[in-house]
C-alpha cells in the first residue's frame, strides 16, 4: 500500500482548531492523529471526552486516538462512543494486552499497540498476530516538537522482519520529530503511516506540507 500521512494536532492551533480540521480534510491527509495524555504515563495533559466528541463532528477522515495513559483498558468503549476509528495503547501500560487488544476490536475499532523508544521489538512477538498496526515512538512521549531518536531506523526495520516472520497483517506506523528529512528513510525502511505534527503546523503552508509528505 501507498504510505499514509497522519497529522497530529498536538502542534496544532488549539485556539482555532476547526479551522485547522477543515485544512486537514481538504488535504491529502489520511488520518487525523490525536494524543491522549493523563500527566501520569508521561509528563503532561492534553484533551479528553468531550472535545475528541466536537472533532468527530468536523473531521472528514478517521480518527486514529493514541493513548497514553495509564490502565487504559477502563476507557475502551469510551472512546469508541467519542468516534475513535483506531485506538493506540501502550504495551508499557497494559498488563493484559492480549485481552485489550481483542476487545477494542470486538467493539469495531483497528487495535494499535504502541511502543516507547526502549522497548525492544521482540516483546511484540506474542501480540502481532494479532494486531493491526504498531506505532514505534520516535520520541519519548508527552510532547511534540521533540528531537527524532535516529534509532528508529533499524527499529521499523526489525518490526517488519517479525511481521514477515509470523505472517502479520499489522501496519507500522511511527510517531515523533518525522518531517520531510527523513520521511523516505522511514518509509524505505517499512513504516506505512507517518504521523506528524511540528513539520506540518509550524509550516508556511501545511497543505503542501502535506502534499509533499504524501508524494514522497
Amino acid at each position: 500500500m501507498s504510505h499514509l500521512i497522519a497529522p497530529s494536532i498536538l502542534t496544532a492551533n488549539l485556539l482555532d482548531l476547526r479551522a485547522e480540521i477543515e485544512m486537514i480534510n481538504n488535504s491529502d491527509a489520511d488520518w487525523l492523529h490525536l494524543d491522549i495524555m493523563d500527566g501520569v504515563f508521561v509528563p503532561n495533559i492534553s484533551f479528553g471526552f468531550p472535545l475528541i466528541e466536537q472533532i468527530a463532528t468536523v473531521s472528514k477522515k478517521p480518527l486514529d486516538v493514541h493513548l497514553m495513559i495509564v490502565d487504559p483498558a477502563r476507557y475502551i468503549e469510551r472512546f469508541k462512543e467519542c468516534g475513535a476509528d483506531r485506538l493506540g495503547i501502550h504495551l508499557e501500560a497494559d498488563i493484559h494486552l492480549n485481552r485489550t487488544v481483542n476487545f477494542i476490536k470486538k467493539l469495531g475499532m483497528r487495535a494499535c499497540v504502541v511502543i516507547n523508544p526502549h522497548t525492544g521489538v521482540f516483546l511484540l512477538e506474542d501480540i502481532i498476530p494479532e494486531v493491526d498496526q504498531v506505532l514505534v515512538m520516535s520520541v519519548n512521549p508527552g510532547y511534540g516538537g521533540q528531537k527524532f531518536i535516529e534509532n528508529t531506523f533499524s527499529k521499523i526495520s526489525t518490526l517488519k522482519d517479525l511481521i514477515l516472520k509470523k505472517s502479520s497483517k499489522a501496519i507500522i506506523e511511527v510517531d515523533g520529530g518525522v518531517n520531510l528529512e527523513n520521511a523516505q528513510r522511514l518509509i524505505t525502511a517499512g513504516a506505512d503511516v507517518l504521523v506528524v505534527g511540528n513539520a506540518i503546523f509550524a509550516s508556511e503552508n501545511p497543505r503542501l506540507t502535506i502534499s509533499r509528505l504524501k508524494s514522497l
